[in-house]
């Protein structure tokens, strides 16, 4: 749904989805990676040419619980800029739900490689990277996907022989999936989608990634062209719009997928 549309909508609802997008932006440090930031960060992560650059990139940090119960202060995510507010939206509501995480630290401390954080059940998001298993860039060097407890959501493909590879290799053993098992990422796929990550890898045929969340790659390109103020009300107003799909009309609630089509 493009923001003209959402003109078209009653300023009741766009003033109370506005209310539920606006508060995290208050809690979140400014924009941009400072100077020793980015020198680790182009160090381990960041290479030249990458669709992104530290001035469009921040880290957003966040307290969680782990499988144990136990509550952790030291969370970190690094995303794009633009997507910061709603991305720290979404981990404060994964502390008041109690949805546990196993941790979360910066790729920088896996000096970018994936299956190491993924081994280690890291949760992540920016990684300046191609698709696994392939050439194309990956949503992740936008800082735009967001991967949660890999191994009890691991990414699954097929060999040549048909046969389901597990990444990492211990998620085997979540292959079969219990959506009401704990870290589950079925549990918060409405979650993301309502903070503007409208595509899980879950929906995937193959590769089916379990673990990961992530805009279009349209909006991606658009969000990383744009100065801040505009990139961040293009990615709210995406948000806003899928909230008020899935809200419906005449209290007949869109599906997920449609809805997911549509804002995005």
């Amino acid at each position: 749904m493009s923001p003209p549309m959402l003109r078209r909508l009653p300023p009741l609802v766009l003033s109370l989805l506005a209310c539920l997008v606006q508060p995290a932006h208050a809690q979140l440090a400014s924009p941009g990676l400072d100077s020793q930031q980015c020198q680790l960060v182009k160090q381990h992560v960041l290479q030249p040419g990458a669709p992104v650059d530290c001035a469009q990139l921040q880290v957003v940090r966040f307290a969680y619980v782990d499988f144990d119960k136990v509550r952790h202060e030291d969370g970190e995510i690094m995303v794009m800029a633009a997507v910061a507010p709603q991305v720290k939206a979404v981990f404060d509501e994964l502390l008041k739900r109690g949805f546990p995480l196993a941790q979360a630290r910066l790729m920088e401390h896996y000096q970018g490689n994936d299956d190491a954080s993924m081994a280690d059940n890291n949760t992540s998001a920016f990684n300046d990277r191609p698709i696994t298993g392939g050439k194309a860039i990956s949503l992740h060097a936008y800082g735009l996907a967001i991967d949660i407890n890999p191994l009890q959501n691991p990414y699954v493909r097929r060999d040549a022989q048909g046969r389901q590879i597990f990444s990492p290799p211990a998620g085997q053993g979540f292959g079969q999936r219990v959506a009401s098992r704990a870290g589950s990422s079925e549990q918060v796929v409405e979650l993301f989608a309502q903070h503007g990550f409208l595509i899980w890898g879950g929906d995937w045929k193959k590769p089916i990634d379990y673990q990961h969340f992530q805009v279009s790659r349209g909006m991606a390109e658009r969000l990383a062209k744009l100065p801040l103020p505009q990139a961040r009300q293009l990615f709210e107003s995406s948000a806003v719009a899928y909230r008020a799909c899935r809200s419906g009309h005449g209290n007949k609630p869109s599906d997920r997928k449609t809805c997911a089509a549509a804002a995005g």
